[in-house]
């Protein structure tokens, strides 16, 4: 089995607690998430708890943005996040995700990983691209997007 990670670190001024809100509660990725933009029209479910363990999201969108489903399955505040990322479309997979903040004085680290497995026909579309190089710019282009988000709320 093909297995892939996929991990992009940014500093961003500002402590933990700041930062940490904006990834734990779903209904806050429209104002950083790489993904937000690729279909206006998307479809958006939030279930479960309002942040922390236990928040759902689904999507449904167009070709670009697919559809699946995330769940915070942990919450340890300021420090870890994990979801269990689910894609349905535009082929199966699990992708376990994890988002950590290493504070530094008024900086915080925040470090973005997403694993998984290529199965099936994910492991044919492996062949042919590089996870690390298609889902890391999205990752670089969300966590410049996350930066300006926590500076548009500190005012």
């Amino acid at each position: 089995m093909s297995t892939y990670e996929v991990t992009r670190k940014a500093i961003i001024p500002a402590e933990a607690s700041e930062v940490f809100p904006l990834v734990n509660s779903f209904r806050n990725w429209t104002e950083w998430s790489p993904w937000e933009g690729m279909d206006p029209a998307m479809d958006r479910d939030y279930s479960g708890s309002e942040s922390g363990v236990g928040a759902r999201y689904a999507w449904s969108g167009n070709r670009k943005a697919g559809a699946g489903t995330m769940e915070i399955v942990e919450s340890d505040e300021p420090i870890t996040i994990r979801i269990r990322l689910e894609f349905t479309k535009p082929f199966k997979s699990v992708s376990p995700t994890v988002f950590t903040f290493a504070p530094s004085g008024s900086w915080t680290e925040v470090t973005w990983t997403m694993t998984g497995e290529n199965k099936g026909i994910g492991r044919v579309f492996a062949l042919f691209m590089n996870m690390d190089k298609m889902i890391g710019r999205d990752f670089e282009k969300g966590l410049a997007s996350l930066r300006a988000a926590v500076a548009r709320r500190q005012g």
